[in-house]
C-alpha cells in the first residue's frame, strides 16, 4: 500500500475511534444513571413490602359504618318469609308483586335456592309491618 493511503486508512480508524469513544461515554453514563434508578426503586419497594406485612400482622381495626342502624338489622329468613306469606294469606305472585319481584323469585327464597338481594330487604321489611288486610288492600290497589 502507498504511505498516502496508509495514512489515510489510520486517520479515519482514529476518528472512527474517537466517535465511538464519546457515543459509547453517553451510553455508559445513562446506563450507570438507570442502574441507580433501579437500585433506588428495589430499596422503595422493600420498604413497602415490609410496612405492608407490618401492617398485616396489626390486629384489624372495626369499621364505622355511616348506614342507618335500621339498614344494618335486616336480615332474611327463608322459613320467616313462607310463613309470613302464609299468615297474610298469599300467593308467590301476590308476594311478589307486594315485594317487587317475580313469583319465582319468591319460591326460589322460599326454598332456600337462592337469596334476596340486599335492595330488596327493606322492601321484604315493609312487607313484615303490613296486616292482612293491608297487603290485600295494596294488591287491589
Amino acid at each position: 500500500m502507498t504511505t498516502f493511503a496508509y495514512q489515510l486508512k489510520n486517520e479515519i480508524a482514529r476518528i472512527a475511534r474517537k466517535e465511538a469513544r464519546t457515543d459509547s461515554k453517553q451510553v455508559k453514563k445513562s446506563s450507570a444513571q438507570y442502574r441507580s434508578e433501579i437500585a433506588s426503586l428495589k430499596r422503595r419497594i422493600s420498604a413497602l413490602e415490609t410496612s405492608v406485612a407490618r401492617l398485616l400482622k396489626q390486629k384489624p381495626k372495626t369499621v364505622v359504618s355511616n348506614e342507618p342502624a335500621e339498614k344494618q338489622s335486616l336480615r332474611f329468613r327463608a322459613g320467616g318469609f313462607a310463613t309470613l306469606r302464609k299468615k297474610l294469606d298469599l300467593t308467590a305472585a301476590d308476594m311478589g308483586k307486594l315485594v317487587g319481584v317475580s313469583a319465582q323469585s319468591v319460591y326460589h327464597w322460599e326454598q332456600e335456592k337462592s337469596r334476596p338481594r340486599s335492595s330488596q330487604l327493606p322492601a321484604i321489611a315493609a312487607v313484615r309491618k303490613l296486616t292482612k288486610k293491608q297487603a290485600h288492600q295494596a294488591l287491589s290497589d
